[in-house]
């Protein structure tokens, strides 16, 4: 059981307090992650490999309430499921974090989650869920969670198109399907007083943002709406998006609040930015400043 005396003290939003998790890093595709944006301007802000990649982390958000006792964990990584041609495909690497490893050091065991809210199962958000025992069968990392997620995007990832097929890998969907756990959620979820999520379509049907709040500070999970500081400008637009149109209708209403009530948004999949704010003059949208969740304690 890990020792909870050394957890790291949490950032507190009403009764609620949270933690950063990292599970690790990974790589993909410069040019999928910015669309039409070309690599002249892309590789300004992020550098790539000798393969065109780069550097991706995979950062998720534990939430303990103090109000009904409940532990959430938003989304949950790559997972380590992956054969070796797979692991070099994507550059897996735990050595940087991994996922039982950074709940440990917060004082908390798999088997403590109790909400597992995933904002869509892509395989980079929901891979962590199963792991093989030592016969190469699957089981539950948290045996104890209620899996949320959204009611249209269930359907999407259990009836894929061709084109978003490959994000929706058969080992990590089925187990979800058959835990006997999962709750599926309507748009606009509210799980608790100070935390609801908002509903996202651009990127795939039914993607959820967690939204934190109370009157002194809000915090929303960025998720694959804004993945990393680059994607803050307008025509950012990833390449993975389903459709990329309505991604970018839904930043823009979405940066003119974050800009304009000076939200906190946290980057998933950022390897060098946990935490930003953004600014809004003229019309575009820039970063503002950068923070890790400790600086914000």
């Amino acid at each position: 059981m890990p020792d909870k005396s050394s957890a790291a003290k949490p950032l507190t939003i009403g009764n609620l307090e949270l933690y950063t998790i990292e599970t690790g890093r990974f790589k993909l595709d410069g040019g999928a992650m910015f669309g039409v944006v070309p690599k002249t301007l892309w590789n300004r802000k992020i550098d790539c490999d000798e393969k065109n990649r780069i550097l991706m982390a995979t950062r998720c958000l534990l939430i303990k309430s103090k109000t009904t006792g409940r532990v959430y964990l938003v989304d949950n990584g790559c997972g380590d499921k992956f054969d070796e041609k797979m692991q070099k495909i994507y550059s897996l690497n735990f050595n940087h974090s991994e996922l039982v490893r950074s709940l440990e050091a917060v004082g908390v065991a798999p088997s403590d989650i109790t909400d597992m809210v995933f904002t869509h199962l892509h395989f980079d958000h929901c891979g962590g869920t199963t792991t093989y025992d030592e016969n190469g069968e699957l089981e539950h990392r948290f045996q104890n969670a209620t899996y949320h997620v959204n009611k249209r995007h269930w359907y999407t990832a259990t009836h894929p198109n061709a084109r978003e097929k490959a994000s929706f890998l058969p080992e990590n969907i089925k187990p979800i399907e058959e835990s006997g756990r999962l709750n599926l959620v309507d748009d606009n979820h509210a799980f608790e007083e100070g935390f609801n999520t908002i509903p996202m379509n651009g990127h795939t049907i039914g993607q959820q943002l967690p939204f934190l709040y109370d009157d002194d500070i809000t915090i929303v999970y960025g998720a694959d709406l804004l993945p990393m500081h680059a994607h803050v400008p307008l025509p950012w637009v990833m390449g993975y998006d389903m459709f990329p149109l309505q991604t970018l209708q839904e930043k823009e209403p979405f940066l003119e609040e974050a800009a304009g009530n000076h939200w906190y948004i946290f980057l998933e999949h950022d390897a060098h930015n946990e935490i930003i704010t953004v600014n809004q003059k003229n019309g575009n949208f820039t970063m503002d400043q950068s923070f890790t969740m400790k600086e914000l304690v």
